[in-house]
């Protein structure tokens, strides 16, 4: 009679220390769970952050941009054709062109203008980078981006402009 009285102690024991240690290892991954989701969410807050060198602004560009985890787009050089494939005469018309394109390659990719952090221009002539800077104002927060404007003699038969951009957006 003592010897099953004692088992039926024993199992009750057993059962008790599963159901114990089950409720701990739910409480530790509960735990780790919402470490993990808060230390996710905590990356989307931040996107990127524009720095300068011993804290000047230099004109139309930023020197440095740190971005956090997120998704980066790259596009490669657009030019200025027309929606029909022809390719107008005059650089304005060729840049406002250019940026349009960049915008419909920006969505695309999920981004907008506000997320470029690197923009590079080619230009045939470099006497049109005023001309440049009045329509990238148009488009573009022209404070923050690194920017680099680089005389190209090289491109395509007729193009005077071809742009190209790195975007970073959050997951």
């Amino acid at each position: 009679m003592w010897r099953r009285f004692y088992q039926g102690f024993e199992n009750r024991a057993i059962l008790f220390a599963m159901r114990k240690r089950t409720a701990w290892f739910i409480a530790v991954f509960f735990f780790f769970g919402m470490l993990a989701s808060m230390g996710s969410a905590s990356a989307k807050l931040i996107v990127k952050q524009f720095l300068n060198l011993d804290g000047h602004q230099p004109p139309g560009y930023t020197h440095v941009v740190t971005s956090m985890p997120g998704k980066m787009i790259f596009i490669s050089g657009r030019g200025g054709a027309n929606s029909d494939g022809t390719l107008p005469h005059d650089f304005e018309t060729q840049a406002r062109n250019t940026f349009e394109d960049l915008k419909r390659c920006l969505a695309l990719g999920g981004a907008t203008f506000k997320d470029v952090v690197k923009i590079n221009y080619f230009v045939k002539d470099i006497s049109d980078t005023a001309s440049l800077r009045r329509i990238r104002a148009q488009y573009l927060d022209g404070e923050h981006p690194p920017a680099a404007t680089l005389v190209q003699a090289g491109l395509s038969q007729g193009a005077l402009v071809e742009i190209e951009a790195i975007a970073v957006v959050p997951e």
